[in-house]
C-alpha cells in the first residue's frame, strides 16, 4: 500500500495497493479507479517510483532509439474511454505501458 498526494494533500490523498506477492498494482482510493476501474495516474505514479521511493514525473524511455518498438497508442477501458498509452514490439507483437520494458524479445 502506497499513499499519493498532491499539493493540497488534505483534499486530494489517495491510497494504492499492490499485491504483496505478486507486486502488481491492484487499485486505487480515487474516483477515476473506483467509478471506471481504469488505470489512473496515481498507479502510474506508483508504477514509476524509483528504489528509493521518489518519483520522476517524466521518466525518459531507455530505448528511444530502438526501432522495433513504436508508439505510443492509445488504450481503452471496456467501456471506451481512454485510460492508458502503451508501446508495441513490432518483432514479438508484445505491448506495454511502459516502453522500456520491452527490452527482451
Amino acid at each position: 500500500m502506497v499513499d499519493v498526494t498532491n499539493e493540497n494533500p488534505a483534499a486530494h490523498q489517495y491510497t494504492v495497493f499492490i499485491d504483496d506477492v505478486t507486486e502488481k498494482l491492484m487499485a486505487c482510493t480515487c474516483p477515476h479507479h473506483v467509478h471506471r476501474n481504469a488505470f489512473c495516474k496515481h498507479m502510474a505514479a506508483v508504477e514509476t517510483a524509483t528504489g528509493d521511493g521518489t518519483l520522476e514525473a517524466f521518466p525518459s524511455e531507455a530505448n528511444d532509439d530502438d526501432e522495433r518498438v513504436s508508439g505510443p497508442y492509445t488504450g481503452y477501458d471496456k467501456y471506451g474511454n481512454v485510460d492508458h498509452r502503451y508501446w508495441a514490439c513490432e518483432d514479438c507483437g508484445a505491448e506495454a505501458t511502459r516502453k522500456r520494458a520491452l527490452t527482451i524479445c
